[in-house]
């Protein structure tokens, strides 16, 4: 048996838990990390279907979310989001998938190779976000929610039991721990008479300052700091190279934030989308929209059978 058909076998089994078969070209694509794109002439990388795969994961898991938890305001459903859509619950199920996990069946340079890059969070992650990606392009929006609910609805849940044990502290402290940053310093001034006292807090990750953010109380004041810092920190992060090391020392950030998006298991979101969907039909009516014209380049004229979901 030749090479291609051994891997084509072998993808199969990437497929079946899917439960979707891929054109070949688009899956790798999918798989392609641009570490081996680069060391074979500058092939295709997967990062273009990772950009939609992203946007298709968010705006399916906010949906869901929205339905699901009619009571919750905006803010604790964003909460339960980014505990959903982040590196290292992506990477988890990235594992989980076929036989030996998806990374046995990436495409990686030899230098990833060596350095463990088949199970490098960041990878397995931006990987899935790929391959679901690739599922939009073939089969619509349709069949890539099936595929995002079957992998994705057991980490809702648990997150939904979860609840109020989500806050912004909590969650900066495990990012800095992920990230190698240390525990949070919180400073905090109060001004203004003691029956009208407004307190100011910062926050010190790794010498550097974050918030000025007030409140009417020191729990608000700190709660709101540690959301700027978690923000700040989490999109630094987004911008590093692939790699799980610490992120490189951050730029001091003087907001106090007022979304929400903390992560309720140890890592901030990896690309959790930015736009709050205020129906299902809106939200898939934007992201049809916004990704059509790339659609129809890349998986026009494609004929590839019909998903088994």
């Amino acid at each position: 048996m030749s090479n291609d058909k051994r891997r084509r076998a072998s993808v199969g089994h990437l497929e079946a838990a899917f439960g979707v078969t891929l054109d070949p070209e688009l899956l790798e694509r999918a798989l392609t990390h641009r570490s081996y794109a680069y060391e074979n002439g500058g092939l295709p990388t997967n990062e273009r279907l990772e950009f939609l795969g992203d946007s298709v994961l968010g705006v399916v898991i906010t949906t869901a979310l929205f339905h699901n938890h009619p009571d919750l305001p905006e803010g604790q459903l964003a909460k339960l989001r980014a505990s959903v859509v982040n590196m290292r619950a992506l990477a988890d199920v990235a594992r989980g998938l076929g036989p030996d996990g998806l990374g046995a069946y990436l495409l990686l340079g030899k230098g990833e190779e060596t350095t463990g890059g088949r199970d490098k969070a960041s990878i397995l992650a931006d990987t899935l976000e790929a391959l679901l990606g690739a599922i939009y392009l073939q089969y619509g929006l349709d069949t890539a929610a099936i595929v995002i609910h079957r992998l994705f609805d057991p980490l809702m849940a648990e997150s939904a039991g979860r609840g109020a044990a989500l806050d912004w502290k909590t969650s900066l402290q495990e990012l800095t721990a992920a990230l190698g940053l240390g525990v949070p310093e919180y400073r905090i001034e109060g001004t203004g008479p003691d029956h009208l006292k407004t307190f100011t807090a910062w926050v010190v990750v790794a010498g550097n300052r974050y918030g000025g953010a007030e409140g009417r109380s020191k729990k608000e004041a700190e709660q709101r700091a540690a959301e700027a810092a978690w923000r700040n920190l989490t999109e630094q992060a987004e911008r590093t190279p692939h790699g799980d090391g610490g992120a490189s020392t951050a730029q001091s950030g003087e907001s106090g934030g007022n979304g929400a998006g903390p992560s309720g298991n140890g890592s901030g979101p990896h690309g959790a989308a930015r736009a709050e969907a205020t129906s299902g039909a809106d939200a898939t009516t934007e992201v049809a929209a916004a990704t059509d014209a790339d659609a129809r380049a890349t998986a026009g004229g494609r004929d590839a059978g019909p998903a088994r979901a």
